[in-house]
C-alpha cells in the first residue's frame, strides 16, 4: 500500500496547483475589468500611501508576473509591469494590498514585526535545512541529533509560513476597506477586488499546510515511523 504521507503529499500538490491555476485565471479575468476611477496601479499605490500619511515609500516596477511585493528594508512598493501600468481592478487590488504592508510597517503591526524578526533565522534555515535533513536521514541511526537539528531548522520555516498568514490577510483587509472608502471601486467592482485577493490568500494557506505536512513527515522519520506502511 502507498504510505499515508505520500497520499497527503499528492493531495497537497494537487490542491496547490489548483489554487495557483485559479489565481492566474482570476488575474487574467480581472485584469480586463477597468477600474471605475481609471487610476493605474502606480497611482492607486501612491494615493493609498499618501492617504495613510506615508510619504517616504517609493512605488517602483519589478519584472515578472505576480512578483509584486513590499520591501521594508528600502521602503519600496514593487509592482510588476502588468500592475504598475494597468488601470484594471486586478491592478488596483494588488497595488493596494502591497501598500497594506507599507501601512502595517508604518504603524508597527505586530504580526509583521514578528515576521520581520524571523527573517534572518529563516534565511539561514532555508539555505541549509535540506542539506542537514538529508545528512540526518542517512545518519539517523548513528547520529540522530543531526536530523532533529534539521527538523528544528525546518520548523522555523513552517512557523514563518503560519506567521505570514495574518500579515497577508490583514493587508488585504486594509486594501479592500481603503479601495471602497476612497471611492476607487463601486458595487460592481468591489466584490471582484475581494475575490482576487481571496484567491491570492489561498496560496499562502496551502503553502503553510504543505510546510506543516512535510514537518510532520520528518518528525515521523526521526521517531522511526517514516518507513511504515499502512
Amino acid at each position: 500500500m502507498i504510505p499515508s504521507y505520500w497520499i497527503l503529499f499528492g493531495v497537497i500538490a494537487i490542491v496547490s496547483w489548483l489554487v495557483s491555476a485559479r489565481l492566474r485565471a482570476k488575474y487574467e479575468k480581472y485584469s480586463k475589468v477597468p477600474l471605475p476611477a481609471g487610476l493605474t496601479g502606480k497611482e492607486v499605490a501612491e494615493k493609498m500611501l499618501h492617504d495613510n500619511g506615508i510619504f517616504d515609500v517609493q512605488v517602483v516596477t519589478t519584472p515578472g508576473m505576480l512578483s509584486d511585493h513590499y520591501n521594508p528594508a528600502n521602503k519600496t512598493v514593487n509592482l510588476s509591469e502588468g500592475v504598475f501600468y494597468s488601470n484594471s481592478v486586478m491592478a488596483a487590488a494588488v497595488a493596494a494590498h502591497e501598500c497594506g504592508h507599507a501601512v502595517q510597517h508604518a504603524y508597527a503591526y505586530g504580526p509583521l514585526k514578528l515576521r520581520s524578526s524571523l527573517v534572518p533565522a529563516v534565511s539561514f534555515a532555508s539555505k541549509w535545512v535540506m542539506w542537514v535533513i538529508l545528512a540526518g536521514i542517512f545518519m539517523v541511526q548513528s547520529f540522530p541529533a543531526l536530523l532533529w537539528f534539521g527538523i528544528g531548522l525546518f520548523a522555523l520555516t513552517t512557523i514563518f509560513s503560519f506567521v505570514t498568514l495574518p500579515v497577508e490577510i490583514n493587508a488585504s483587509k486594509r486594501a479592500l476597506v481603503w479601495l471602497s472608502n476612497a471611492g476607487l471601486t463601486n458595487v460592481y467592482t468591489q466584490d471582484k477586488a475581494e475575490d482576487a485577493l481571496r484567491s491570492a490568500a489561498y496560496t499562502y494557506v496551502v503553502a503553510a499546510l504543505a510546510s506543516l505536512g512535510t514537518l510532520l513527515y520528518y518528525i515521523m522519520i526521526a521517531m522511526g515511523g517514516g518507513g511504515r506502511r499502512d
